[in-house]
């Protein structure tokens, strides 16, 4: 079916040159250069891009769909920087409306999973003096020898940044003692925006976008896997967001590191700029699109329900996206602060499982490296009577 609508386009006479360029391209298996990125972002319809997003994303994983059971751990809230788009964060002299976990609180929340079938613990938070690198190789090693086989993905460039800096090693130091003490991968977060006419503006004093990258460059060096993020839809231009894109898909030709690309939606709650519409969904989704099409050496395109809910969510998974990240069985405070749609971000296995074949694709649960945990395709829950005629269903186009 996606093949089909392609060659459609294709054979579209009332397409200009550029776009039918861009099809064939997508249709050969070529890469787009960043001035046809810019050109989809400008000129590009909603189907068009879905077209070549959905034809690309079947293409590498079919109707497959991707997610896993984890939980998040938020240290602290309270953190030294002030970005304008945050809301999640409090200034030290507003400390007391926030929390700040010691190691001992964190270990009590990891052991609150035990005996549950969560595969992944995801660790961010704010940035603070007492979280310096002694306290992650604690607590890392704690989680290790506690819980061997959970999965540690834990803390941003940003974090990672200010500890190195504040002990006085390289970066490269750094990354290899985290390794050392049991850190498993790196989640995407802390990218924002990486042009400086941008990041200055919204995240003034955390690391540079170059900083971001290279840190993330030693980590795959090192043989590890890392995710990335685009912080879209505020006062950024579309020529950002192309470079932003470009300078992602640049270091993963050299090092292949990185698994899935994660586009953020601005949310507008609560924060410095509040003034700031936020996307639609129209635009949430062609930024999905274009994001799969020029990230031709991602393998994965990750929606993140939580932040832009169910229901655009699935329709996501028709615009590029092959995965809707996990169970979320926590309390996090991230998005939910920024007004995201979703203020209770949990959803049970089962849940998320017919939540994906309701737009007839095939749930799979996955552990953080993309191993297969359980494939759902002919799983039946005790209530399936009435979602068992979605397992036949074509997929969504």
């Amino acid at each position: 079916m996606s093949k089909s609508r392609l060659l459609l386009l294709l054979n579209d006479d009332t397409l200009d040159s550029t776009l039918k360029s861009i099809a064939q391209s997508v249709y050969d298996g070529n890469r787009i250069t960043d001035e046809q990125c810019q050109y989809l972002f400008e000129e590009a319809s909603l189907s068009y891009v879905g077209v070549l997003a959905n034809f690309i994303r079947e293409d590498r994983h079919g109707d497959k769909t991707y997610f896993n059971r984890n939980f998040h751990v938020e240290p602290t809230n309270v953190c030294l920087y002030t970005c304008t788009f945050c809301s999640y964060s409090r200034l030290i002299k507003k400390r007391d409306e926030g929390w700040e976990y010691s190691l001992d609180d964190i270990m009590d929340i990891i052991k609150q999973y035990d005996n549950k079938p969560v595969t992944e613990v995801h660790i961010v938070g704010g940035v603070l003096p007492q979280y310096d690198v002694p306290f992650y190789e604690s607590l890392f090693s704690g989680i290790k020898k506690h819980r061997p086989d959970l999965h540690v993905k834990a803390l941003t460039p940003v974090e990672y940044h200010y500890i190195f800096k504040k002990a006085k090693i390289s970066y490269q130091e750094g990354m290899e003692r985290m390794l050392a003490s049991g850190l498993d991968s790196m989640p995407g977060g802390g990218a924002e925006i990486f042009h400086p006419e941008i990041r200055d503006e919204i995240a003034g004093g955390k690391c540079t976008g170059e900083q971001w990258l290279e840190i993330h460059g030693i980590w795959h060096k090192l043989g590890k896997r890392s995710n990335a993020t685009m912080l879209y839809g505020h006062i950024e231009e579309y020529k950002h967001r192309v470079d932003h894109l470009s300078k992602l898909r640049s270091l993963q030709d050299e090092t292949g590191g990185f698994q899935t690309f994660i586009p953020l939606k601005f949310r507008n709650k609560g924060n410095q700029m509040s003034h700031i519409e936020e996307s639609t969904v129209v635009e949430d989704l062609r930024n999905y699109a274009i994001s799969r099409i020029y990230l031709d050496n991602f393998d994965h395109i990750k929606a993140y329900w939580p932040m832009i809910g169910r229901d655009t969510a699935q329709l996501s998974l028709a615009f590029g996206v092959d995965d809707l990240d996990g169970t979320i069985d926590d309390t996090t405070k991230i998005y939910s602060m920024a007004g995201a749609e979703e203020q209770n971000p949990a959803l049970s296995t089962e849940q998320l499982v017919k939540t994906i074949r309701a737009v007839g694709r095939h749930a799979i649960e996955r552990d953080t490296l993309y191993g297969i945990v359980q494939d759902f395709k002919n799983h039946e829950f005790a209530d399936d009577k009435q979602f068992r005629g979605y397992l036949s269903l074509p997929v969504s186009n």
